[in-house]
């Protein structure tokens, strides 16, 4: 492509979705940096970004907020006139086993994970449409594959995502529009970091390659997806778990 690149990554200030940024970040790429409430968080992704040679745009909006959603694409496209790739990552937890769940904690989790692609990618979707060619990467997860206790509505949600990655592809892929999803297992992040002790030593038992993940590997599969050489790939679940689910 001769034009610049601009791309849009959900859930940007931290975690897998910062390292993704600064991954995807180059000459000639707009990263559009999604955030919620970490504006601080926002500005570290962005000073990655220009490190490698990007020009990073900041845009605070809830991903899980229709009319917030449509109005910041509305501006990234009047701005900046294209999305190229959006990264699909924003994210959060409420876990509980179900048996005490509340109906709020089941709902954000939703809205968040699986709305929130939803919202983004239908707003993309014309845009990309109109000018042919589009990447659409969507950030799961091994709980929705294989589960967790404690997080029904994270898995629920993640396994969504799956089906969701693969329906759309369906849809749009004689625009020259690919979809695609990423499933990380337990990264070293921020939301790792908050589990208990004992409990990140029994999940290392169950990883082949007896260690966490690092964000950049993951924003090394997104990175994949999001370029040229992956215009033949599209409704597929790229797995990044050191062997822990095979399939």
């Amino acid at each position: 492509m001769s034009q610049r690149r601009v791309i849009v990554v959900t859930g940007a200030s931290r975690g897998i979705g910062r390292s993704v940024a600064a991954q995807l970040a180059g000459p000639e790429c707009d990263i559009v940096i999604n955030y919620n409430s970490s504006l601080k968080g926002a500005e570290e992704t962005a000073s990655l970004v220009e490190a490698r040679g990007g020009t990073p745009h900041l845009k605070g909006f809830s991903v899980s907020d229709p009319e917030a959603v449509r109005k910041a694409f509305g501006e990234i496209v009047g701005a900046l006139g294209r999305v190229d790739v959006l990264v699909n990552n924003a994210g959060i937890t409420k876990d509980n086993l179900l048996a005490m769940m509340k109906d709020t904690e089941w709902d954000a989790v939703m809205d968040t994970n699986l709305k929130g692609a939803f919202l983004c990618s239908q707003a993309v979707i014309k845009p990309m449409m109109r000018q042919r060619y589009g990447r659409i990467v969507n950030v799961t997860s091994i709980v929705g594959v294989i589960g967790n206790p404690g997080q029904c509505n994270y898995a629920a949600a993640k396994a969504g995502i799956i089906g969701f990655t693969r329906a759309l592809a369906r849809e749009i892929v004689s625009r020259k529009i690919t979809v695609n999803a990423v499933a990380p297992g337990f990264i070293d992040t921020e939301m790792t970091h908050a589990l208990p002790q004992k409990a990140r030593e029994m999940l290392l038992t169950q990883i082949p390659a007896a260690r966490y993940g690092k964000p950049e590997e993951v924003a090394a599969a997104v990175e994949f997806l999001a370029s040229e050489a992956a215009g033949y790939i599209t409704g597929q679940v790229i797995h990044v778990n050191g062997g822990m689910f095979m399939g």
